[in-house]
């Protein structure tokens, strides 16, 4: 007997190797309607944290933009029990409605959101470092003072990851100054050169800009 058929690839892919449960189905439709934007990763790329984070044993992950809690329960349930996930997120609404879809997920034991500048927040969560994952995932033009911050509180070994590295499907183009791009620009550059880093970018939803760090 033959194997299932499918449309195409992507669907095949898809079907066969994202494990979305219907809690994470939820999550996003929920949110946007309550006028959140739409804008979180894609299941695909919730699927790759996971595995990323299971790859590495982390136990202790920094999350740059919480958004809904998506991508907070994907790398959350990545974490042994006694593991933690620290997500800053800028808007409060935001971190109430994460916060409620973590706790729905059964995981506010290891995994928590604060509220406010991830800027303002950053030497209250020094004190946690180091970190074994750091993903990026928040205002575009702060990317690079948020690898600043990764290079500095991640241990050797440990991952940055980056949500959007295609920017939008521009990061190739020369943008105008001011524009927010930019940052993923800078970003890119960086960390492809960077010697302390082995990076690359796998081309999943908006693109994941991954790095391992391999010296001090």
């Amino acid at each position: 007997m033959s194997e299932e058929s499918y449309p195409d690839l992507n669907t095949y892919r898809h079907d066969l190797f994202v494990q979305e449960d219907q809690i994470l189905k939820s999550v996003m439709p929920e949110a946007v309607a309550l006028g959140l934007p739409p804008i979180s990763v894609s299941p695909d790329a919730g699927q790759t944290l996971y595995l990323l984070a299971r790859m590495i044993g982390a136990r202790k992950i920094l999350e740059f933009g919480a958004l809904a809690g998506y991508s907070a329960i994907w790398l959350a349930r990545a974490l042994p029990r006694d593991g933690r996930l620290i997500s800053l997120e800028l808007d409060p609404k935001h971190a109430r409605v994460a916060r409620s879809n973590i706790a729905r997920a059964r995981l506010a034991d290891r995994a928590e959101v604060r509220a406010g500048s991830a800027l303002e927040l950053m030497g209250e969560v020094s004190k946690e470092a180091p970190f074994d994952l750091i993903f990026i995932d928040a205002d575009k033009e702060s990317y690079p003072r948020y690898l600043d911050f990764a290079m500095d509180h991640l241990r050797l070994g440990g991952l940055i990851v980056a949500d959007n590295a295609d920017g939008h499907g521009h990061v190739h183009e020369s943008l105008e100054p001011g524009d927010r791009r930019r940052g993923i620009q800078t970003y890119n550059r960086r960390v492809a050169s960077d010697r302390r880093l082995v990076s690359h970018v796998l081309p999943i939803g908006g693109w994941l800009a991954v790095s391992v760090k391999v010296e001090e």
